[in-house]
């Protein structure tokens, strides 16, 4: 169990425009990550250091983005104005999550622009839709290679997170303490005034400490 990737939902000026700002920020760009066919969303990638990776999302006229649960999230918070939409843990063994939440996983897949599928099983995007502190759990069905993250230099890398929400809920969603799968990651925890969630993330950058 460890921290995969944080995704981020595309503002009203849409995902080209929302993942140059942020790379802007952090001094590189993102790549077209391509479309989840089953989710009716697409986005764009930033490969991070330590096997993470930052994505950006954008959800597409398109009748699954109306039934997928990824989909709906992914409307739902960019109907706000875009933002934090979560954050994403990789497991090796999702139906021990199966058997813990009491349902299935849902496949997933990603086509990127040279026709490259990436596939994969999630779950637990319904409880980030109702307790957005939570995050929601992905095994891959690829090799390393066609991680996310490939390609990294490693020069960015997570520094700490903050989240609106309380370490114990989400320690008893994940089924072992919150620390385990975040490792280095600092964890700035504060009491909700709203909704819950990932209120923002600190990146260390070779221009130096970067927030979003």
């Amino acid at each position: 169990m460890r921290l995969d990737h944080l995704s981020y939902a595309a503002g009203p000026d849409g995902l080209a425009a929302t993942a140059q700002r942020i790379g802007g920020l952090l001094g590189k760009s993102f790549a077209d990550g391509g479309m989840h066919p089953r989710f009716g969303t697409r986005n764009m990638i930033l490969p991070l250091a330590d096997h993470t990776y930052l994505e950006v999302v954008e959800v597409l006229d398109h009748p699954a983005s109306d039934k997928a649960p990824f989909g709906q999230a992914v409307r739902a918070r960019s109907a706000l104005g875009g933002g934090w939409l979560g954050w994403v843990i990789a497991v090796d063994d999702i139906e021990a999550v199966e058997r813990r939440l009491g349902r299935e996983s849902a496949p997933g897949n990603r086509y990127l622009p040279d026709g490259t599928e990436l596939t994969w099983r999630q779950i637990g995007v319904n409880g980030l839709i109702s307790d957005p502190q939570l995050p929601f759990f992905v095994q891959w069905d690829i090799p390393d290679s066609l991680h996310p993250s490939t390609g990294a230099t490693g020069d960015i890398s997570l520094a700490a997170l903050e989240i609106a929400g309380d370490p114990q809920r989400v320690s008893e969603w994940l089924g072992e303490t919150v620390e385990a799968p975040l490792e280095d990651v600092k964890v700035d925890w504060v009491a909700p005034n709203g909704t819950p969630g990932i209120m923002a993330v600190q990146f260390q950058t070779p221009q130096g400490l970067v927030r979003i």
